[in-house]
């Protein structure tokens, strides 16, 4: 059951209940070194604070060790569960996701080729009558549809329009914590020259 799939049907109601929607569940790796990924975010600010982060962590921790007690462990072997918000740059991976940010620059890629390409990169313009996603060519500036069901990958482009689009949740605390940052790094340079 360690498929990408299962495991975010597994995930979604445990984050649901906290009030996130999820964003991507990835199981990637070999052996030992294998990371279960989970992206978040509320459905309000889209973005996802360090707290909730800690928040879905343990919850998603006390599950999956539960269900390795109880002998139906979905991941065989070690891995380490990584929890975070999704980013400014983020992975698209609902259709939804297609309209929220349309007007923004993205990149797709496909598992085939839609008229002889597979790779995509220009501005979202959602989601056509046909349920196909539109996006316009950076370079040509003609208009692409490829199906949401051929995209392997697609994530928004880091531009400025994006940052300036997107609103940090609160940077209340930042300074206290760059100050304990600057004492910690004191303490450390006072120690070495001792």
């Amino acid at each position: 059951m360690s498929d990408n799939d299962s495991l975010y049907r597994l995930i979604e109601p445990e984050a649901q209940a906290l009030g996130f929607a999820l964003v991507r569940v990835r199981l990637f790796g070999k052996g030992d070194e294998r990371t279960l990924q989970v992206m978040a975010e509320r459905p309000d600010t889209r973005q996802l604070t360090i707290d909730d982060c800690a928040e879905l962590s343990r919850r998603l921790s006390d599950m999956l060790d539960q269900f390795e007690v109880e002998g139906r462990d979905p991941i065989e072997g070690a891995y380490r569960l990584e929890v975070s918000s999704p980013g400014i740059d983020r992975p698209l991976t609902r259709c939804q996701d297609f309209t929220d940010w349309a007007g923004h620059e993205a990149r797709i890629v496909l598992t085939e080729p839609v008229d002889g390409q597979k790779q995509f990169k220009g501005d979202l313009e959602g989601i056509d009558v046909d349920g196909q996603i539109a996006i316009r060519h950076s370079r040509t500036h003609e208009l692409a549809r490829v199906p949401f069901a051929l995209i392997a990958d697609a994530k928004l482009v880091l531009t400025d329009r994006l940052i300036a689009a997107t609103v940090p949740l609160s940077m209340e605390g930042a300074d206290e914590e760059i100050e304990d940052l600057s004492a910690d790094a004191d303490t450390v340079e006072e120690e070495e020259s001792n």
